[in-house]
Order: C-alpha cells, then structure tokens, then sequence
C-alpha cells in the first residue's frame, strides 16, 4: 500500500506545484500580486520544511517517505484551489 501512496502523492504534489506557480506567475507578470501573496509563498515553504525537519527528527529517521511529503502535498493542493479563485 505504501508502495503505491507516494507515487501517487509525488504526482499530486507536481501537478499542483505547477499549478500553483503557473497561476503566481500569471498574477505576477500581470502585477497584481499582492505583498501578502509574496510572505505566503515564503511563510508556507519555511512552515512545510520546519514540519518535515520536526517530523524526522522526532522519529529518529524512521518517519516514511509519505509522511514527510504530506505537508507539502496539502499546502501544494490547498494553494492550487485557493489561487483557482482567483
């Protein structure tokens, strides 16, 4: 089962990574990207890598490869439909 979860978690986390950096690239280049959007971007990737870090750490290095991927995977996702709204 484990097997088969982090492919297919890798390819949601890249489907919605290029989603969400399209779509910022998009309010970029058009200039209506907010200041708020600019902390956004680097508060959630300093808060997912924090939570990774914390998460190996407090497993010794036994922590599986989908558990560290999941908080970039549910920031990637959430971002992607929040930015849809848009």
């Amino acid at each position: 089962k484990k097997a088969v979860l982090l492919p297919l978690m890798m390819t949601n986390l890249t489907l919605a990574s290029w989603e969400t950096i399209a779509r910022r690239m998009l309010l970029i280049s058009g200039n209506k990207c907010s200041s708020a959007e600019y902390q956004r971007m680097v508060s959630e990737k300093a808060a997912a890598a924090m939570s990774t870090g914390f998460k190996l750490m407090s497993s010794f290095g036994q922590a599986s490869m989908a558990s560290l991927m999941a908080p970039w995977l549910s920031k990637a996702s959430a971002n992607a439909k929040r930015l849809r709204k848009k």
